[in-house]
Order: structure tokens, then sequence, then C-alpha cells
């Protein structure tokens, strides 16, 4: 039972929730003091680091051996991995919150469109049907005065279509071929992710003002904070790529926009700040989608047979498949996954 509960999707995706509702909120306690957020990243990954390689010398994961294609494919997903910051972090300082927010809340829709012209994928009118409120929720939950640029609305979409990527990667790359352990795949993002964010950091001038404010600045309680800060982005991301391993990318998509409403609701009643009619009917429809899209979602994985563990052969499965799909059509076993 205590293994069933372990191995729950549902579980993984709630305790996501608990530690990105977290480190958000701990995220804009520490940036009132430190104001430098690629240094603040470069903790994280440091931290992440750190934290795969006492996971490894405790015996919780054994890193695959990859060939050189696959390391290939490792350094290409790491860049994509800080990119992605990168142009979230450009866009948000052209745009405003609510704007970049509604935007953003459109990843579900890209990551619907990656999957069905690249991975060949299709989806009932039901999945789509439970997008509309995720997505228009969002919209009228940040609804307030939209103030942008044209390089900022462009960077926005960008980095959007690039937050869709990086999800359907990380679960191709831990449930296709390469099957990665989350920790396995997180011990190789982090250190390239830690050098990336230190050299842009660098590069726009960031890392000299922290120098300078660290040795006038830097105080005890703010270097212990920054600390606990970065073990709780790795817990983050731990759970967020077994969380995806599990759930699936579309999941992933929809439960970040729950996500950002639910941080809505807290940023409420923690800093008491006042929402309107329009901002609440927002709230109330994107966690209905979030509901109803899990629903939608769970009805449908439960009406595809699952094969039984003891055909371990391709030709096994496919007569399994002939006598419990009634349909003159050939099934590929991918796409019943």
């Amino acid at each position: 039972m205590a293994k069933q509960v372990v191995d729950s999707k549902y579980a993984w995706l709630g305790l996501y929730f608990i530690l990105n509702l977290s480190l958000t909120l701990y995220n804009k306690a520490i940036l009132i003091d430190f104001r430098y957020p690629w240094t603040l990243t470069a903790i994280h990954t440091l931290c992440g680091t750190a934290g795969c390689y006492l996971m490894y010398l405790a015996g919780y994961f054994t890193p695959a051996k990859l060939g050189n294609q696959e390391n290939l494919v490792m350094i290409m997903f790491s860049f994509l991995y800080t990119i992605n910051i990168a142009i979230s972090n450009v866009s948000l300082s052209l745009v405003s919150v609510a704007f970049h927010q509604v935007v953003r809340a459109m990843t579900p829709v890209f990551t619907v469109m990656i999957s069905i012209v690249f991975l060949n994928k299709s989806y009932s009118s039901m999945i789509y049907l439970s997008l509309l409120p995720v997505v228009l929720g969002v919209g009228f939950a940040t609804f307030g005065e939209y103030d942008y640029t044209m390089i900022g609305f462009l960077l926005t979409i960008l980095g959007t279509l690039l937050a869709a990527i990086k999800t359907i990667v990380t679960n191709r790359v831990q449930a296709g071929r390469l099957k990665l352990h989350p920790l396995d795949l997180l011990s190789r993002m982090s250190p390239m992710a830690f050098f990336q964010c230190l050299f842009y950091s660098y590069a726009t001038g960031e890392l000299e003002t922290v120098r300078e404010f660290s040795s006038y600045n830097m105080t005890t309680n703010l270097a212990w904070g920054l600390f606990f800060n970065g073990v709780l982005a790795f817990g983050l991301n731990f759970v967020s790529f077994t969380a995806n391993k599990k759930a699936g990318p579309l999941t992933m998509t929809v439960a970040a926009n729950v996500k950002q409403v639910l941080s809505i609701i807290l940023a409420v009643i923690i800093f008491k700040l006042n929402i309107n009619v329009t901002n609440a009917f927002g709230i109330i429809l994107t966690l209905v989608g979030g509901a109803w899209y899990g629903k939608v979602e769970a009805a449908e994985k439960q009406k595809v047979p699952t094969l039984p563990t003891i055909m371990e052969t391709p030709e096994e499965q496919e007569t399994f498949l002939s006598e419990v799909v009634p349909t003159e059509k050939h099934i590929p076993l991918g796409d019943l996954k």
C-alpha cells in the first residue's frame, strides 16, 4: 500500500504543488534583499549538483552509461533548460506581469500542437475542451493593464514555446529510449546549467554587482536563507522531473497553470492583496478546468488496455492486442503508451 502511494502520480503532483508554491513565495522573500535572479538560479543549480551527488553516494540511483550521441542530447537539453529561463526573465522585463502570465498560460496549447506535429499524438475533443477553461481562467485571474512592447510580446511567445518543448523533452528523456532516472537526469543538467548561469551573470555584469553586494551586505541570515532556498529548489527539481515522468508533459503544463492561480490565492491571503470579481472568476475557472482535465485524462487512460507483464515478447503482446482491441486497423504498440 505504501509503495502504491509513493508510485502514484497524484502523490508526486501534490508534492510538486507544495514545493513549487513554497519556492515561489521563498524566492519573492529572498529577492527583496538579494536582487540577482541569475546568481540565485546558479545557487539553485549548484545545490542541485551537490544534492544529486549525495543521493548517488547514498545509492538512490545508478548513472546510466550514455554514448556520444546521448551525451550530446544532454548538452543540448541543458542549453534548452538555461535558455528557457533566460528568455522568460528577459521577456518579463519588457512586459507586465499580468500579460506575461496570460501568454505563459498558453503552454498547454503549444504542448498539444508540438505533440501532434512532431510526435504524431492525438487527443480527444474532451481534452481540447478541458484546456479552454484553464487557459481562459488564467487570463481572467491576471486581468489588468497589459503593458508590453512588440519585442517583449515575441520573446514571451518564444519563452512559452520553449517551456512547452522543455516539458516534452524532459518526459521523452525519462520515459523514452533513455529512461533516465529523475536524479540521473538532474545530475547531468545541474552542473551544465550552473556554469551557463554563471556565464550569463558574468556577461550581464550581475556577477560583479553580487561581489560588491556580498562585501558589505551579506549577513549570516541571508547566507543561510540562500542555502535553504537552494535546497528547496533541488527538492522541487527532483519532484518535478519525477512527476513529469509519471504524469506526462501535458498534465505538467496544466498543473503549472493551476499552480499559477494557486500562487495568486496564497499571495492574496498572505500579503492581503485585493482582487476584483473578474480575478476571482478566473481563479475558480482555472481550478475547475484543471479538475476537469484530470478527470477526463483519468477516464481515457482507463479505456486503454494494459499489457500483462507476463507477455514479454512483441509477438505475445500483438496477439493479446488483436484479441482485446476490436479494430480492423493495426495499432502500433507505441501508440498505447
